[in-house]
């Protein structure tokens, strides 16, 4: 294996409660009382899904506003009420000194996919390569995003190890033809394995045994 590929939210940092946050306060103000467990279904799938596949839930037509609106609302909160997975920043470390290329394969756009890094105390400079939401059409559990970040460090699919927390973002690296080593941070090792998972750990340092 040559390059390592995470995905965002739920693998470096624990934002899931930060957007989900974000969305019911927004989702709010359009009369919807949702409610936190709305959003599981959803998880991994990209932001416009994130809070449209809730809005619709409750009978409201989903504009993409709401998304802007959620992410400002992001920006705001995060420094208060993002968490840092302790092992994230120890793994990216060592993945480099072992000459691993890395990159940022997320579902979400660009903006909080740069504020996340950030949060993280991590730098653009640390990824060969950052691909975002706002790079592709197609969203996962469809393959696009891992394609588009293999074609970005110019390393064959085959070569490439994903690390995801979702079942939708399991689904779309084993579909680009890479491994998937997925961390319990948003679904069961049951649901991960289900769907496809190579490797399933508790704690995203303990990926750093498998290079």
């Amino acid at each position: 294996m040559k390059a390592v590929i995470f995905d965002m939210d739920g693998v470096l940092v624990d934002s899931e409660p930060v957007i989900i946050e974000a969305s019911l306060r927004v989702l709010k103000k359009y009369g919807v009382e949702a409610k936190e467990s709305d959003f599981k279904e959803f998880t991994g799938m990209g932001d416009d899904i994130f809070i449209g596949g809730v809005a619709r839930k409750y009978g409201l037509e989903y504009d993409p506003s709401m998304k802007l609106q959620a992410y400002e609302i992001y920006l705001q909160i995060i420094d208060t009420h993002i968490k840092r997975f302790p092992g994230a920043l120890p793994l990216i470390k060592y993945l480099k000194e072992k000459g691993i290329t890395l990159a940022v394969a997320s579902a979400s756009d660009l903006i909080k996919v740069k504020a996340n890094i950030k949060a993280l105390g991590a730098s653009e400079n640390d990824f060969n390569a950052v691909i975002t939401g706002s790079d592709v059409q197609r969203k996962k559990p469809f393959p696009d995003i891992y394609l588009k970040a293999a074609d970005a460090i110019g390393i064959d699919s085959s070569e490439c190890i994903v690390v995801e927390d979702a079942v939708s973002g399991t689904i779309a690296g084993i579909s680009a033809g890479m491994k998937v080593a997925a961390v319990t941070t948003s679904f069961s090792e049951k649901d991960l394995i289900n769907a496809g998972a190579n490797w399933v750990f508790d704690d995203i340092f303990s990926v750093s045994g498998i290079i």
